[in-house]
């Protein structure tokens, strides 16, 4: 997460091709050098930096072109595409297993090394096309990615012809690589931003204590273990259907309240987990909360890209990612440390609770007040284009915007006046 815009940024540099296919090298070389190590330092090298560098340059360009190759049922493909990972995850932990008890750990390091290594075939799948925002977008073609070598080489040549167009071009370089970024100061992302750090750090902490907390109320080890099972699954459900439901006509318009809406659920299961101390009552949760858990998860680029637009999407990623990973890192160990504190899990989960609800309400706070804008704009400028009347005498004049300027309005009230006089 925190290499998410290094990712973004290699692929809007290069394409999204070489840079999926470089982080399955590196993830791969990470996994395979990992079956060789002597030491727990040497694992937080190979497993932990070098593998975790190469899944991050692949996950926000893949889930950048996810975006870019659909448009009529976006939801649904971003559901469809991010559930994999539930199912990987949900089919290669047995399977992990299986092999590290055929194989040893080892054995299973680098068989786990190989299998990574077919992201490169995904990479080269990747194939880059064209979009017709970014024809709309001059300055922006310099940075793209189908820009053509031979207009590269062009634009290079010019370069050197002479000073002042050596210097223009490193202009409209330097402009280009701030168009990639330029949404950052825009407030609509500005506030989604500060929306996902406090999603970001409500959501993760469950997921680490929920087995625990079963453990703590009575619930036996198997049936604890079949929670996390539960909610796994219900997540690639939610993944699946919510992209789809959000596709459907009568709800494309409103995916944005949507994704509030999933948000605050998972908000409000957590603020109701501290009461459920039973089996049969934490199974509805891990229904639930498993469900809007992979519903907003789905709705992260698609609401990332209505507020940034397609053309920026791989980067606002990468940033929206890399504000998911302090949380990721912070909210485990608070909530520990309340827990160590107050001896219960209800502080922790209430804290979770009302900061996912929070996130929903700061977006929407912020949609009602550009609504409310967008409105009050609207009437004014209802009010400027509305036809001028000009009465004199009963008789009635008028003037559309756009056909007569004021001087014409004035001299045919002046010409009604003399004939009313007259």
């Amino acid at each position: 997460m925190l290499c998410a815009p290094l990712g973004s940024f290699i692929s809007n540099r290069v394409s999204c091709q070489v840079g999926i296919m470089l982080g399955g090298m590196l993830a791969s070389t990470g996994l395979i050098l990992s079956s060789f190590a002597t030491s727990l330092e040497h694992l937080y090298l190979s497993l932990g930096v070098l593998t975790g560098l190469g899944f991050a340059l692949c996950y926000s360009p893949a889930i950048a072109m996810v975006g870019k190759y659909f448009n009529k049922r976006k939801a649904l493909a971003y559901g469809i595409a991010m559930s994999g990972s539930g199912i990987g995850t949900f089919i290669l932990a047995p399977v992990v297993q299986l092999l590290i008890e055929q194989f040893s750990w080892r054995g299973a390091l680098l068989i786990l090394g190989g299998f990574v290594l077919n992201l490169c075939v995904c990479g080269a799948l990747m194939r880059p096309i064209t979009l017709k925002e970014d024809h709309e977008n001059p300055p922006e073609l310099l940075g793209q990615e189908y820009v053509s070598k031979a207009q590269k080489q062009d634009l290079k040549q010019i370069s050197m012809c002479s000073p002042l167009m050596k210097d223009w071009s490193h202009e409209c370089l330097c402009h280009c690589s701030w168009q990639e970024y330029n949404f950052l100061l825009m407030p609509d992302f500005m506030v989604l931003a500060v929306s996902v750090l406090f999603m970001a750090y409500g959501c993760s902490p469950l997921f680490v204590y929920l087995v625990p907390y079963a453990l703590s109320v009575g619930v036996s080890h198997q049936e604890a273990a079949f929670l996390m099972s539960i909610l796994g699954v219900v997540d690639i459900i939610g993944n699946i259907t919510f992209g789809w439901l959000t596709d459907r006509r009568c709800l494309k318009k409103y995916r944005h309240i949507c994704y509030l809406f999933a948000v605050g659920m998972d908000g409000l299961c957590c603020l109701f987990l501290p009461v459920l101390q039973s089996f049969p009552l934490l199974v509805p949760f891990s229904f639930t909360f498993g469900y809007f858990d992979g519903a907003y998860v789905t709705l992260i680029p698609v609401v990332t890209a209505d507020v940034v637009g397609t053309a920026s999407l791989s980067s606002a990623l990468g940033v929206v990612y890399f504000l998911h990973a302090v949380p990721y890192l912070l909210s485990p160990p608070i909530a520990g440390w309340l827990v160590d504190t107050t001896g219960s899990y209800t502080a922790s989960f209430l804290l979770c609770g009302f900061s996912m609800i929070f996130s929903s309400i700061l977006l929407c706070f912020a949609r009602l007040t550009k609504k409310i804008k967008r409105t009050h704009l609207r009437s004014l400028a209802k009010d400027a284009n509305t036809k001028q009347q000009i009465w004199t005498n009963g008789t009635m004049a008028y003037s559309v915007a756009g056909e007569l300027d004021q001087k014409d309005v004035e001299m045919l009230a002046i010409d009604t006046n003399s004939y009313c006089n007259r």
